[in-house]
């Protein structure tokens, strides 16, 4: 049964949200202790590269990771673990990175869990939670690209209007 049945919205995305981070922090952590040292001495050129790449961008890769689920979770769990990115820093970028789809999932249960007749399949909240979890990615897609382009031009100030205005 979902957390959001059990609990309610708020308590069970509260639940959901500080469970899967704390999963997905354990995950990283035994990739990290079990499997970090042996792909570092097999791929060590490459390693390399990617942990400089996660030293620079590791937050906000980690983030776009977790908004849009193009990969499955777990991969992304044992994965991050052999990088170099900071145990602190992988949980709270993915406490923060889950939290909206958590929401539209955790929403869904608890409509799910509402429905008390065969009518109320068709109710709107129900249509409404659904739509949420088919439009999520798209929606996170076009937040990331915003937020990329803040980035390229975060350094680089708006010229000034040439009528003095």
């Amino acid at each position: 049964m979902a957390a959001g049945a059990l609990f309610g919205l708020w308590q069970g995305l509260l639940v959901a949200s500080f469970a899967s981070s704390i999963g997905a922090t354990l995950a990283f952590l035994t990739s990290r202790y079990l499997l970090r040292d042996t792909i570092k001495q097999r791929f060590p050129e490459r390693l390399a590269a990617i942990d400089a790449g996660v030293e620079k961008e590791g937050g906000f890769y980690l983030f776009t990771l977790r908004l849009v689920p193009i990969f499955p979770f777990f991969l992304i769990n044992l994965l991050m673990g052999v990088t170099a990115i900071k145990a602190r820093t992988f949980y709270w970028v993915s406490q923060v990175g889950m939290l909206a789809g958590t929401f539209v999932f955790v929403n869904a249960g608890t409509q799910l869990a509402q429905i008390d007749s065969l009518s109320g399949i068709l109710s709107f909240n129900l249509i409404v939670s659904f739509a949420l979890l088919g439009f999520f990615p798209l929606i996170a897609k076009g937040i990331l690209n915003m937020l990329k382009k803040r980035r390229v031009y975060k350094n680089y100030s708006k010229p000034k209007n040439s009528t003095g205005t």
